[in-house]
């Protein structure tokens, strides 16, 4: 059986994961190495400024991107964007992306994932 959880942000570690750089810090939330959780990943993300993670696709997963704070440059299929507070990116199987702070302060965002198949 599955087991549902509460589980309070502060009990999860900053991550920076591999291909991030810079203080590109993670907090993996609901993930299948801490959690029953097969179809998701769901993760907060706070960038310093001038951190970012390296261009790159995923085979099978979809991405959505929601910027709870600051700003930064988003890059999809070699276009770039400035991302912003409110903003929601959908990313979706085989698509390049890059995102990096250029901002003055964290930029703080979202990243769900599904499905966990690849990486």
């Amino acid at each position: 059986m599955r087991k549902a959880f509460i589980r309070n942000i502060a009990e999860v570690e900053w991550k920076e994961f591999p291909a991030h750089h810079g203080g590109a810090l993670s907090k993996p939330l609901v993930a299948a190495d801490n959690s029953d959780a097969r179809l998701i990943d769901h993760r907060i993300s706070c960038y310093q400024p001038m951190a970012y993670v390296e261009r790159h696709a995923h085979k099978v997963q979809e991405q959505v991107y929601h910027v709870l704070e600051g700003e930064g440059l988003m890059e999809i299929a070699g276009e770039k964007r400035v991302v912003r507070r409110h903003d929601v990116i959908f990313i979706p199987p085989g698509i390049e992306h890059a995102i990096s702070n250029t901002g003055l302060v964290d930029l703080v965002f979202l990243v769900i994932t599904t499905p966990m198949t690849d990486e």
